[in-house]
């Protein structure tokens, strides 16, 4: 675990309390965040990523947790591996595990009359979209969109039946997905349908961030980087010279955006 002061400049290995790999990182502020792992870890930082408290564990269920959010200080989810649902509503000092648990403490997930739960795919991202909205990419096209901050969901028809890896909100209604063979789509009336976008390539993209000013960033592996300027409706290809592969993009405060992959971090020139 790394954590910068300086917008990306300069980083500093942090004191984290497992060998699992991690994951994801959500930070609700600048002190207060959460990140999670495999072996269904999650941790806490309460100063600003330099020390990190392990509030969850269960390496017996040996299911990896993929992506991390909270609504606010207290309420918030993990999701990963073949459906796992976690959900905290003290501030990830406890969970609940409402999907993809042998034993859930409470009842399955809720859909809406005539969707199904497909709790045998991978969930690898949450994209918060406010007013209560929130949507899910995973495995084999999952996509699923909450309208009630988590409490039910309802299937989403996905344009394409391969894995998306990134999902990215840019208002309630607009949400783009990116995913396995250069696969990039967008929806503009809240995940109804969907028109996707040109990218040229057939790597797989990871990552994507929004920055301060509205540009998007999406990245991927073989040094795939795409940039938008027009809310995600077409995209500018920036791929990096080393062709090293990408795992996410972050944007930072001030403007501009950091790329993580196999080469560390790297801020992408040009963009703010």
């Amino acid at each position: 675990m790394l954590f910068s002061d300086d917008a990306g400049a300069t980083w500093t290995r942090a004191q984290v309390p497992v060998r699992a790999l991690l994951t994801a990182v959500h930070m609700h502020d600048a002190r207060l965040g959460w990140a999670v792992g495999h072996d269904a870890a999650v941790l806490r930082t309460d100063d600003g990523g330099a020390t990190w408290r392990l509030v969850h564990h269960a390496p017996e269920m040996q299911l990896p947790l993929l992506d991390v959010w909270f609504r606010d200080a207290e309420a918030g989810f993990a999701v990963g591996a073949f459906g796992l649902f976690l959900a905290s509503a003290d501030g990830g000092e406890s969970w609940t595990c409402r999907n993809g648990c042998d034993e859930a403490e409470e009842p399955p997930l809720l859909l809406t009359p005539g969707n199904d739960w497909a709790d045998d795919f991978h969930l690898n991202a949450i994209a918060p979209a406010g007013g209560g909205r929130i949507y899910l990419a995973g495995e084999a096209g999952a996509l699923y969109r909450s309208d009630d901050d988590g409490a039910t969901w309802r299937a989403l028809s996905s344009p394409y039946h391969g894995s998306w890896f990134a999902a990215l909100a840019t208002d309630a209604d607009t949400v783009l997905v990116a995913g396995l063979r250069g696969h990039l789509f967008r929806s503009a009336d809240a995940g109804l349908s969907w028109a996707q976008v040109a990218t040229g390539t057939t790597a797989t993209l990871a990552g994507a961030a929004r920055t301060e000013a509205g540009a998007i960033v999406v990245a991927g592996l073989a040094g795939a980087v795409f940039v938008s300027r027009d809310g995600g409706r077409s995209v500018e290809a920036r791929s990096l010279p080393t062709r090293q592969g990408l795992s996410g993009a972050l944007a930072v405060p001030g403007g501009g955006v950091v790329l993580l992959g196999e080469s560390g971090v790297s801020p992408l020139p040009g963009v703010e």
